[in-house]
């Protein structure tokens, strides 16, 4: 019997004697075009498909329940099945409210994976969603996490802390979404006072994938507040190199066209932040022949722009005359409802780091006089606000991922080198189980074995050094490089 859900439902009964299916997607009836869709992606993703080849008879990850926080696309649908392929035991949900493509958790949900995701989420449903994701239908939680921002880490951490100390659940929240994560983490409290302790010492480690996540972990750390294992995924450089900088060039622009429509040659963009994904967005506006503006707070990465040719200033010098305001930071605060309130007539708005917070959209909806439009919905989120004074701007996806809100992110192939380094670090944290609590990266071999995977679909053929020349530049024909060897 194939169970029916709707994202309204929360679980579905079958025939007495039967397992339940536990799952919430927005309609179960797209997994058809989902699957196709995912059978098109296979073919671009040739890190994953050669991993399950490598390792699918072995199943190193039978038996590990697995947890994932990160957004539910079609190319995580390939990571989700390659997880299951290695033995795992898989929940999911998705890392942002507007980022589910809903074929897709569609077609993962039929293939009987527990998927919570849905495209539109309200934060309290996301919450929800993020919780049961984490929660097994027996009480139990997972061996490892999958993140991406950190959400599924902070849920834990926090549930935790608060079962040690529930005056934690009492303190002023500093926003609205602040607000929701509490009263949550109140109510699991009533049902279960030891529910967090009992998931958290069954945890193993997270794999994170994220920037922001990544700094959550570090942060937590320091503070001696880190329960298990991480590994930073993120700066393997077959992620931050192909996910920040070759993925943000291909989908920022696509996430802005498919908004706004507009031609974006010849229009004056503000790119805010010249890390690994400020410079994938530069130069994608560049490649539209834009006129690129870059702010930085860091002097390298400031001479780093400089010196690739986009002028580097401050949000306030460009807000006379840019068109388009682009945050890139991982940061707060980064344009202001002030800033917005001066920017030109019709200027659009959008961001590409992880969290809605680099654009202060709640300062800006609480602005004195003024008036928010729908433009479109939940499906492509663009609002027109517009100010006492008559001039309006253009927010994208309310200030969270543009590329994932308004388009379907980054392409297949560039998400193959991210999520095999996720599979690889799955399969390290079950490895080394006895690790000590601290953030890891993947070893440098690794990193080599990822791009390896994928520069057959690339027609790329390697040249080989023979010995004479590996002697002379000290330079190892096999094995990890050394440090002062990896140059990339």
């Amino acid at each position: 019997m194939n169970p029916v859900a709707t994202k309204e439902s929360r679980c579905v009964q079958t025939r007495p004697g039967e397992s339940v299916m536990d799952y919430q997607v927005k309609d179960i009836q797209l997994a058809g075009f989902g699957r196709k869709e995912i059978g098109i992606a296979e073919k671009e993703m040739p890190g994953l498909m050669a991993t399950r080849q490598k390792y699918g008879s072995e199943k190193p990850l039978q038996g590990v329940k697995i947890t994932g926080s990160l957004h539910m696309t079609v190319q995580t649908a390939i990571l989700i099945e390659t997880l299951v392929e290695l033995g795992a035991d898989v929940r999911w949900a998705s890392c942002n409210i507007f980022s589910t493509q809903d074929h897709a958790a569609a077609a993962v949900a039929a293939a009987g994976v527990s998927v919570f995701a849905w495209k539109g989420e309200t934060l309290e449903d996301y919450w929800n969603c993020t919780y049961r994701a984490l929660t097994w239908p027996d009480g139990s939680g997972p061996n490892q996490v999958v993140d991406d921002g950190g959400d599924a880490t902070l849920l834990i951490h926090l549930g935790y802390q608060a079962e040690d100390d529930p005056s934690l659940l009492d303190q002023k929240a500093g926003n609205r979404e602040k607000q929701i994560i509490l009263n949550l983490l109140k109510r699991i409290q009533r049902e279960d006072p030891h529910h967090w302790h009992r998931i958290a010492k069954d945890v193993h480690g997270v794999s994170e994938e994220t920037t922001t996540g990544v700094h959550r972990l570090i942060q937590m750390a320091e503070k001696s507040q880190l329960l298990f294992q991480a590994i930073n995924v993120n700066d393997s450089v077959t992620k931050s190199k192909f996910d920040n900088v070759y993925g943000c060039r291909h989908s920022l622009p696509d996430g802005i066209k498919r908004a706004m429509d507009v031609l974006i040659s010849g229009k004056s963009v503000m790119i805010c932040g010249y890390g690994d994904v400020g410079k994938g967005s530069a130069e994608s506006m560049r490649n539209e022949r834009a006129k690129v503006f870059v702010s930085e707070v860091d002097p390298i990465c400031a001479l780093q722009a400089s010196m690739a040719g986009f002028q580097v200033c401050t949000v306030e010098y460009a807000l006379p005359f840019a068109d388009i305001y682009v945050t890139c930071t991982g940061n707060r605060d980064v344009i202001t409802a002030k800033h917005m309130s001066q920017m030109k007539d019709q200027a659009i708005v959008c961001n590409i780091g992880h969290f809605d917070n680099e654009i202060q959209v709640a300062e800006l909806q609480a602005w004195p006089g003024i008036q928010k439009e729908e433009i479109k919905g939940s499906f492509c989120p663009v609002h027109r606000y517009t100010f006492p004074d008559g001039h309006a701007i253009y927010l994208l996806a309310e200030g969270r991922l543009v590329n994932l809100g308004c388009a379907t992110g980054h392409p297949s192939f560039v998400m193959s080198n991210s999520f095999t380094n996720q599979i690889l670090a799955q399969m390290d944290i079950h490895n080394n189980l006895d690790r000590l609590i601290g953030v890891y990266r993947l070893d440098k071999k690794l990193d080599e074995e990822v791009a390896r995977l994928h520069l057959a679909k690339l027609g790329v053929r390697l040249t080989k050094m023979s010995p004479e020349q590996a002697e002379y530049i000290g330079f190892p024909i096999e094995g990890p490089y050394k440090p002062d060897h990896y140059r990339y």
